[in-house]
């Protein structure tokens, strides 16, 4: 991208927790509108989320192949996406999150965070398969990671706030080729 809509990809950590939770809960409330149960959506979604990433941004996770990373698209200093990876005990990497501020949505911001998202993979953990599960009701999420060549390998049931079980599918990507994103910094 040029001009003023450039956007950057770095490494995130402890002192993103609040900007990524307001970014999150953003994303959930309008992407999932109509999806997961109202309930879900409601009171207490932006505290919970800000206590889960203060721990999941400040937690000791031991080794670094144990430890998640978190990716932060930034567009004038400010995050415009985000993805979190979190290595699995099977060797496989699990796309926890993967969410661009609502009204910037088509623009390429996700696609690059999520070759962002394979080119660290690459890189920190040869090899491994990188998967993510996705509401089936979430046909525009759908739609958009198999353009970028993922590859429904499962159906299943996720839990949400509340208990609430949904159908969702299973997308996994092979180890991508070494080489870094475009906008992607490295930090």
């Amino acid at each position: 991208m040029t001009g003023p809509e450039r956007h950057t990809i770095r490494h995130g950590g402890a002192q993103d927790a609040a900007d990524i939770a307001d970014l999150h809960t953003e994303s959930w409330c309008t992407a999932y509108r109509g999806i997961v149960p109202d309930e879900a959506l409601g009171d207490g979604l932006g505290a919970q989320r800000r206590e889960l990433w203060e721990l999941r941004l400040t937690v000791d996770y031991g080794t670094p192949e144990n430890t998640p990373v978190l990716l932060v698209a930034e567009r004038a200093g400010e995050p415009v996406g985000f993805v979190y990876l979190v290595p699995q005990p099977d060797g496989r990497v699990l796309v926890d999150n993967l969410h661009v501020r609502p009204g910037l949505t088509g623009g390429g911001i996700g696609r690059d965070l999520l070759a962002a998202a394979r080119a660290e993979v690459a890189e920190r953990f040869p090899g491994a398969e990188l998967y993510l599960e996705v509401l089936r009701a979430n046909t525009r999420a759908i739609a958009f990671y198999e353009r970028e060549g993922g590859e429904r390998i499962r159906e299943q049931e996720g839990v949400f706030r509340g208990g609430h079980l949904l159908p969702e599918y299973v997308y996994a990507w092979s180890a991508a080729p070494v080489g870094r994103a475009a906008g992607q910094a490295t930090s």
